[in-house]
């Protein structure tokens, strides 16, 4: 059945990318569907931290772009009613060599637009409770940092734009072909002026040739969290220590980075293995979000692995102490990685594009990353 709705815009998947594209055309006037295979947003983007994590994006283009979704995350807890904390990070060192790479990374982007200062280990507590203090060396405070809930933020989201800008949301819709001007599940069809698939992994099933000549992979990530903590108790900064310096590409220029890795490579051979870097977070329930590794490949085990689980526990006693240690719930999630880039920005046909593989940023990013699609000042 043909639908007679046609669409300015039309978005395949109702994850964090294409909810930020959805808003951002919506801002401009247009008229907006998304379309969704699920009942309800259920990938990747409801499966992570719900941290928007400047202080680890490149200085430049990257660090603007999630400035620029901070922003935005900030305007929407107004606007829409959704739980954001600005509640900073704090980058925590133990050795020496971590302690070596925070000192360079300050030294060489004071100009660069992070917003950060370098803490003594006297320092320190008076940002935290919950970094341990023995054999504390130092941290790195830095104010942008953000946290939502994405269980929450998700749903409230996708309801704001369909109260406030006339979206229209097709949830339980999974489209099975698009081409110029038209997408379509089995039974029924629509018409719209451009198409943006924004399906993370399952974009896969719409352009397997696209999916393969791009290099995409799959990245499998390992998560927990505690029950709520006791009382009104809050952890203050997101935290994280040595493990993710290696993570993030803002600090990838550091020529300090070599004695760290060696350091690892010696004693934590494990957590590179399995692409393990620990942060820590809280959602407005109280409870700490615990996580998380990193496995990559063509095909992904859906099964769990309790040794990953451990060693990310046993890291994060190294660095942060909290009332209740209980875990409630474990999961995983799959996001699209493109190795070597920060996303996949690809026209598939006349009037269809494909916006995917932001590598697990896809909270820090897409609403910076939205507004450049729409304004037409993406480059690559």
């Amino acid at each position: 059945m043909s639908k007679e709705n046609q669409y300015d815009i039309a978005v395949v998947g109702a994850g964090i990318v294409g909810l930020a594209i959805a808003y951002r055309a919506a801002q401009k006037g247009l008229k907006v569907a998304v379309f969704e295979r699920n009942s309800r947003s259920l990938g990747a983007s409801i499966r992570n931290f719900g941290l928007i994590w400047p202080i680890g994006q490149r200085p430049g283009r990257m660090l603007d772009r999630a400035m620029r979704s901070r922003e935005t995350w900030l305007q929407l807890a107004e606007e829409a009613g959704l739980w954001v904390q600005a509640n900073g990070s704090l980058h925590l060192a133990y050795q020496h060599e971590e302690l070596a790479v925070l000192e360079e990374f300050y030294d060489t982007t004071r100009d660069a637009g992070y917003q950060c200062r370098l803490l003594s280990a006297q320092e320190t507590p008076d940002f935290s409770t919950v970094a341990r203090r023995e054999s504390l060396q130092g941290a790195l405070w830095s104010e942008t940092e953000l946290t939502v809930s994405p269980r929450q933020a998700l749903p409230r989201l996708a309801d704001f734009l369909a109260e406030r800008y006339g979206v229209e949301f097709h949830w339980g819709a999974c489209i099975t072909h698009v081409n110029a001007g038209y997408l379509s599940t089995f039974y029924e069809h629509w018409k719209a002026g451009r198409i943006y698939i924004c399906s993370g992994v399952d974009f896969e099933t719409l352009y397997p040739q696209e999916f393969s000549s791009s290099g995409m992979l799959k990245c499998k990530l390992q998560m927990m969290r505690t029950s709520a903590q006791p009382g009104d108790w809050k952890m203050g900064p997101s935290l994280c220590a040595g493990l993710t310096l290696r993570h993030y590409a803002a600090f990838s220029h550091c020529t300090t980075l070599g004695a760290l890795g060696e350091r690892y490579d010696r004693e934590l051979p494990d957590y590179k293995k399995y692409g393990i870097h620990v942060l820590l977070s809280q959602n407005q329930a109280g409870e700490m979000i615990i996580g998380d590794s990193h496995e990559y490949g063509k095909d992904i085990s859906p099964f769990d692995s309790e040794k990953i689980n451990t060693l990310i526990v046993d890291y994060l006693k190294t660095f942060a102490q909290f009332p209740d240690w209980q875990i409630g719930e474990s999961w995983h999630g799959i996001y699209p990685s493109l190795p070597g880039k920060t996303e996949l920005v690809l026209q598939a046909e006349p009037n269809v594009w494909i916006v995917n593989g932001l590598s697990g940023a896809g909270m820090s990013l897409s609403f910076g990353l939205a507004t450049e699609i729409l304004e037409g000042t993406y480059m690559e």
